[in-house]
């Protein structure tokens, strides 16, 4: 197996001085490839290089994914403070915030993580698989009182030495506003959809304004995601003639382009596969042969504002659409 020297692969320091590796690996999968098919992934990515690894709870394989890092501690591979290991909370955990991430931390096999996320800033469920016209009666629009006591839990976490630091993921401007006027433990980052057709760059600012680093979620355009997510008006962004140029004069997969633009923008990025050599292209792929300022200017250029996971399944009784979800307008839509 051809690995990269893990001391190559940049990092981010976050607020608070933790340090966190630039690329890791996306472990939201199991629509198309099965829990212990990850967890091999996993565990070769971490022998390639890979310190990173991103996980939830909602994704069906966190308890295999712990099997395979047991596997590499044992077999001296790395030692556990050599990773980082993210986990998220679920919907239907908004309550229930302590022991959602104790079960994530028994079925990982570890005594603590690295980083925890509220997974999206709504209680609203919806059973796995479902359809993309799948409605929940009982959905709700985003309500600060009840975010910030499921807020509250996540940091009683770091203070019980549980989690090591705590972050939001998708949520908008207008939410993070309030999450900033309002928390004790400020997020660390968000985890938001990122990549070179939507690049988010208002809320992408505000973050970084904020001292809140950002991880972008499907970062070469998720061509893998549910099928539910998919409608006729999506683009494609490793077919982008800028993306396919830049690709060519550097004789790499568009899909590497687009993390190298990822990294060097100052973003992390979690991109998913389970194939060994994609894993490894990714890897390298950050660590040499970066773009040029033109290239990246020209990146910047082909933003066309798709959102690829629109979230419709969490839509509440009243919503207009799965615009409602995303604040557009700077307000909280109720």
């Amino acid at each position: 197996m051809q690995t990269i020297d893990s001391t190559k692969v940049p990092y981010k320091t976050l607020y608070n001085g933790a340090k966190i590796p630039v690329i890791g690996l996306g472990t939201f999968g199991s629509d198309n490839y099965s829990a212990q098919t990850i967890a091999e992934a996993v565990k070769t990515a971490i022998k390639m290089g890979y310190r990173h690894i991103d996980c939830a709870s909602v994704y069906g394989n966190e308890n295999e994914i712990g099997v395979a890092l047991q596997e590499v501690f044992a077999e001296g591979i790395v030692k556990r403070e050599d990773l980082w290991i993210t986990s998220k909370v679920w919907n239907d955990k908004h309550q229930e915030v302590v022991a959602s991430c104790k079960q994530s931390l028994a079925d990982l096999q570890l005594n603590y993580l690295d980083l925890y996320l509220v997974h999206w800033p709504f209680p609203n469920y919806h059973a796995p698989g479902c359809a993309g016209d799948a409605r929940n009666p009982d959905s709700v629009p985003y309500n600060h009182e009840s975010y910030m006591n499921t807020w509250a839990q996540m940091e009683s976490l770091v203070e019980a030495g549980l989690v090591k630091n705590i972050g939001t993921s998708n949520v908008t401007i207008a939410k993070m506003k309030l999450i900033l006027r309002d928390c004790k433990i400020k997020p660390v980052l968000n985890e938001m959809e990122i990549h070179p057709h939507f690049q988010q760059p208002e809320l992408y600012k505000f973050m970084k304004e904020n001292c809140v680093e950002v991880i972008g979620y499907s970062p070469i355009g998720s061509p893998g995601r549910p099928e539910r997510d998919k409608t006729p008006e999506d683009t494609v962004d490793m077919e982008d003639p800028v993306i396919v140029a830049i690709a060519n004069r550097l004789g790499v997969h568009p899909a590497v382009v687009c993390l190298k633009w990822a990294v060097q923008r100052g973003q992390i990025t979690i991109p998913f596969s389970v194939k060994t050599d994609k894993m490894f292209n990714n890897l390298k792929g950050i660590t040499e042969g970066p773009l040029t300022e033109e290239e990246m200017e020209a990146v910047s250029k082909i933003d066309k504002n798709c959102r690829l996971i629109k979230g419709q399944v969490f839509l509440w009784e009243g919503a207009k659409g799965w615009e409602d979800l995303w604040d557009l307008d700077g307000e909280i839509v109720k």
